[in-house]
């Protein structure tokens, strides 16, 4: 009687337990999104290119994102400014549902984007950036 036991205990457990191969799909499944993204174009113009704004806006030379698996983005953008060119980095949190993702800016506020195949497309405030892996 105990032995019975001890099987079906031990056959429970391994009915929990996913496959060892079965966590690195679901993984690869979750992560596909991590990694940097090129800017290609605003607004649909190619690069280098000046993007809508009211003021005025300088040309956009060149940028790129990066997604973290743990929540984290880094991104840097290249413009031509009067007096030469000029890079800035930013930074912040997002979260992802699906193909949408929240991107909460450090100091600033939060923009969307979705991410379609290797194409991550961010609209901030009507300006829409768009990314290739």
């Amino acid at each position: 009687m105990k032995y019975s036991k001890l099987v079906m205990m031990g056959l429970l457990a391994i009915g929990l337990c996913p496959p060892a191969g079965r966590a690195a799909v679901d993984t690869a499944q979750t992560s596909d999104h991590q990694g940097t993204y090129a800017l290609v174009t605003v607004n649909l113009d190619k690069l280098p290119c000046t993007p809508p704004h009211k003021g005025g806006a300088p040309q956009v030379l060149s940028g790129a994102i990066t997604l973290n698996a743990d929540g984290a983005f880094t991104s840097a953008m290249s413009y031509n400014l009067p007096k030469g060119p000029f890079s800035k980095q930013f930074s912040g949190t997002y979260t992802r549902d699906g193909s949408r993702f929240s991107l909460q800016w450090k100091g600033a506020g939060t923009t969307t984007a979705t991410l379609e195949g290797k194409t991550f497309t961010m609209d901030n405030e009507g300006i829409l950036f768009a990314y290739q892996k």
